[in-house]
């Protein structure tokens, strides 16, 4: 059994994941911890990187116990990772100058929007294909270069290392010896060219970013060195890192153009690929890096909705209506309607296609019959609407509409969820047979580095689905739930009435 399995680390948001798979795809182990989420003001979000160490090298020593159990050996590992959350640590001592800032967090929302009066948009939507927002990683880093006493000076001394979650991971990992990230990590800092698969040196000026903070761009599938020996007994071989997004289409064996998939975590991501076309959206969506394999880059057309799952984590800790996030599937289907309630979970602004970083969260349609099952469904509706106004943006940049959507995450164990989204899409939705696609898609790119799989084509023939939803709605009923979200949403976007 030994020489065939791979450990993915899966760094989220909310809690850190391990999971060893074989090399057919299938998980043998896993281990999870939550961690802090610290909201020192209204729109910050911060995670202690400490805590996120601890948590990767508590649950990789649990799944590693297990596998040693079980007569398992692990051939190296995969990571996959929340993106954007910026870290910037010491060189020397391997310490954090300031606690992770999160990709919700929208502090640089004022920066930005600076940015934009200057007329700097165009130029970093060119390069990169993101837009200039609060949510990718560059105002963060120049955030903490300008709020951290002498953390500049010393970043131009070349004392300081910056990087996403997996470049601390991979930090900390290896002892110091690697400072590298992936191209789909590195494509979401809002400092890479995408098309010359450079840091960019107009952009590293803008933001004031000196060159010395930034680690060394590599494949996704590449040699990312070894972790020294202390952390879990032996010397274990790194050959896979992605962005959690990415990994989850690789999961998803979302390998050839015109592939699409959503993911539902704390936020949804919907990724379609396009290939070695790198497209310019018209409807505000973003041009991301999919992988690069073997210095080829794949692209991908990305829509990014901050608050999905968290919007149920929401109603469980903060308002305390439910007590466990798997309520609310049953509190939804006990009402024949939504009932006119709406709910737009802009907590940290919202995404794309709109991305207003002041807009905030309301709850619409209230009556004193409202009860819980009602917030309940206008929770999960909500992400549903969400993902319609990304899939439509898309198909407006494309010209096609998918033919079905592939998708995965936590919300995705919610079978009346899912119908609501093919009935609102109006188109199939499938569901695999293993969810958590973003570890596996770690997995898969560690396995092509070290040759369990010959290429990411390989893999397609281990993607198996366990459910499909088809529409069942009639226009409508699908034409009148969509009037009442677009009146909803344009109330809570900037200048709404």
């Amino acid at each position: 059994m030994s020489g065939r399995h791979i450990l993915a680390i899966d760094q989220g948001t909310t809690s850190s994941r391990a999971m060893i798979f074989d090399d057919t795809g299938n998980c043998v182990a896993v281990a999870q911890q939550e961690f802090r989420q610290i909201f020192p003001q209204d729109g910050w979000v911060e995670h202690d990187p400490e805590e996120i160490w601890q948590s990767v090298l508590s649950v990789c020593r649990e799944v590693l116990q297990q596998a040693e159990e079980a007569g398992i050996e692990v051939t190296g590992i995969g990571i996959t990772n929340q993106r954007e959350t910026t870290v910037v640590w010491d060189r020397q001592s391997g310490q954090p100058l300031y606690n992770a800032i999160v990709w919700q967090d929208r502090r640089t929302a004022e920066f930005c929007a600076e940015l934009k009066l200057a007329g700097n948009e165009e130029r970093v939507s060119e390069r990169t294909g993101l837009l200039l927002d609060p949510y990718f990683s560059a105002t963060k880093l120049s955030w903490i270069l300008d709020h951290v006493a002498g953390a500049r000076n010393k970043a131009e001394v070349g004392d300081l290392a910056f990087g996403t979650i997996d470049s601390f991971l991979l930090w900390r990992l290896t002892g110091g010896k690697s400072h590298a990230t992936d191209a789909t990590n590195a494509s979401r800092t809002m400092l890479f060219n995408i098309h010359s698969q450079q840091w960019d040196e107009s952009l590293l000026d803008l933001f004031q970013i000196p060159h010395s903070l930034l680690p060394e761009v590599k494949d996704c599938s590449a040699d990312f060195g070894l972790t020294t020996v202390d952390l879990f007994g032996r010397a274990i071989p790194i050959g896979g890192i992605a962005g959690d997004q990415q990994a989850a289409a690789i999961g998803q064996a979302c390998v050839e153009p015109g592939m699409i998939k959503s993911t539902y975590g704390t936020g949804c991501f919907v990724l379609l690929n396009t290939g070695p076309t790198a497209y310019r959206s018209k409807n505000r969506l973003l041009t991301t890096v999919a992988y690069r394999i073997n210095g080829r880059t794949s692209y991908a057309i990305e829509g990014s909705i901050f608050v999905a799952g968290a919007a149920i984590q929401w109603i469980r800790d903060g308002l305390k209506l439910i007590h466990s996030a798997g309520e609310v599937e049953g509190l939804a289907q006990g009402l024949d309607s939504n009932r006119g309630v709406y709910m737009v979970p802009a907590f940290t602004g919202l995404g794309a296609p709109h991305w207003d970083p002041h807009a905030r969260g309301a709850i619409f349609g209230l009556t004193r019959d409202t009860g819980i099952a009602e917030i309940a469904r206008a929770t999960l509706e909500s992400v549903g609407y969400q993902t319609c106004d990304l899939m439509a943006a898309m198909q407006r940049d494309s010209g096609t509409a998918p033919k079905a959507l592939r998708v995965d995450g936590g919300m995705v164990a919610n079978n009346w969820f899912l119908q609501f989204l093919a009935d609102l899409l109006d188109i199939p939705v499938e569901r695999p047979q293993v969810t958590e696609t973003t570890a596996l898609g770690a997995a898969y790119l560690a396995g092509v580095q070290f040759g369990i799989f010959k290429s990411l084509t390989d893999i397609r023939e281990h993607w198996k689905r366990d459910a499909l939803f088809t529409p069942n709605l009639s226009q409508d009923a699908r034409s009148k739930l969509l009037h009442g979200w677009q009146k909803a949403i344009s109330r809570v976007l900037e200048g709404g009435n």
